[in-house]
């Protein structure tokens, strides 16, 4: 073996192997490649006479700047940093802060006890507060967790409360909105290159939108509503390439399953997660919005999608507030790069009890259903139902089971015409 007392050269920092993986249980599906970075191998040497060394100047061309993923760039923003690598601890100024009406009594509770009772939040205009999840029920102490959103943003004076009073008939409030991760996109609050922290696991969804959105808990939340700032770790990112033509009979749920049962519930855990490739690019909002709304279920920290010209055209109408979309370096390190060929992939289903026991849908056909549920901020947008219709039409025959069809926001139930997106 030979050795050496130079350092090993920078282009020998990574070095990356790639491999074909095919799938015993889903020879049609798709064919993936995946690619893996290794960490450097560093040896010891030891020398019996080292030549002597002069000091060392220091260098006069400045600092090397290595390329950042498109997470890492977000954060070195929010943090006020010129270069970030996975694993630095940052404080990020936060630009929106979303709770719901059950976390939303929690963090506020804490809030009051470190700040004071008579605190003023760091920013009415950047905290989004809405009811959706304890609304319609009879229970009151359920309803009284929207009254204490209600005093605490009239004491507040926050602007983006979507109050709703009227509980017998959601269409007698105004301001109500529906599921809070679809209703923070309709109503312009997801913008490229920010930083979104929601109280709810599924905040992840406005990746979509190419910015930094992930969900935190009650304390961290009652933080941010004093200071506007949180301590975060970057994560390290995986990048999922798919390119293909989409077959008509798939949705974006169809390729986060193959994902989530290729790398497991687990395979993703605090890692970014980016979504890139002729198929993403091809997706409207909703369906990238499916695509980074599961990333949780693979323990995902947050998913993202390069903002493009799909993106600027949804936020037209919805945001006055200017943006700057960032995207990842060419030379960004990933942990890990998948490759999906989506023009091969079937209809998938997760099966019991987990997301990542996938299936092919022809393997199931004889499974039997007794209940059908279609909504939620997953699969209650318009185009869930404009697929589910077209299955409907396609059999010729009315549903044999109970099925329940659940807008996730007042804006579907209204516009469940065609998608202006």
């Amino acid at each position: 073996m030979a050795s050496s007392l130079a350092s090993p050269s920078p282009t020998s920092s990574f070095i990356r192997n790639k491999k074909d993986l095919g799938f015993s249980a889903f020879p049609s599906t798709s064919q993936i490649a995946i690619q893996k970075c290794k960490k450097q191998v560093s040896k010891k040497i030891v020398s019996v006479m080292a030549p002597q060394q002069s000091e060392r100047k220091p260098a006069t061309t400045g600092s090397v700047k290595t390329g950042m993923t498109m997470t890492e760039k977000i954060l070195a923003k929010a943090s006020e940093k010129p270069q970030l690598s996975p694993g630095d601890n940052v404080w990020v100024n936060v630009d929106i802060l979303m709770t719901h009406d059950v976390c939303g009594p929690g963090s506020i509770g804490i809030f009051k006890k470190e700040f004071g009772q008579n605190a003023k939040v760091w920013d009415r205009e950047k905290i989004v507060i809405i009811p959706d999840h304890y609304i319609f029920t009879s229970d009151e102490r359920a309803n009284r967790n929207v009254d204490i959103l209600r005093d605490f943003c009239t004491e507040q004076n926050i602007k983006y409360f979507y109050d709703i009073k009227d509980l017998s008939n959601f269409k007698a409030n105004p301001d109500y909105k529906g599921v809070c991760h679809v209703a923070l996109a309709q109503e312009g609050h997801c913008r490229p290159g920010e930083v979104l922290l929601g109280t709810d696991s599924h905040t992840c969804t406005a990746g979509a939108f190419g910015q930094f959105a992930t969900g935190i808990g009650n304390t961290d939340a009652g933080f941010v509503l004093g200071t506007g700032k949180l301590l975060l770790k970057v994560p390290p990112t995986l990048r999922f390439v798919m390119d293909g033509e989409m077959p008509p009979y798939l949705l974006a749920k169809d390729l986060i399953l193959q994902i989530i049962g290729e790398i497991s519930v687990a395979g993703a855990t605090y890692k970014a997660m980016e979504f890139v490739g002729t198929t993403v690019e091809s997706l409207n909002m909703e369906e990238r919005m499916t695509l980074c709304n599961m990333v949780v279920e693979a323990g995902g920290k947050n998913g993202v999608v390069p903002a493009d010209s799909t993106t600027f055209k949804y936020l037209e109408g919805k945001t006055s507030l200017p943006y700057e979309p960032v995207y990842s370096d060419a030379q960004a390190s990933y942990l890990s790069e998948y490759r999906f060929d989506i023009s091969k992939l079937e209809p998938l289903v997760a099966k019991p009890h987990s997301p990542d026991n996938r299936a092919l849908a022809r393997e199931c056909k004889d499974v039997k259903i007794d209940r059908v549920y279609i909504g939620s901020c997953t699969g209650g947008k318009i185009d869930d139902f404009l697929a589910a219709a077209k299955v409907f039409l396609a059999s010729g025959k009315k549903v044999k089971v109970p099925t329940f069809l659940v807008p996730a926001t007042q804006k579907i139930w209204w516009e469940d015409m065609l998608p202006d997106i």
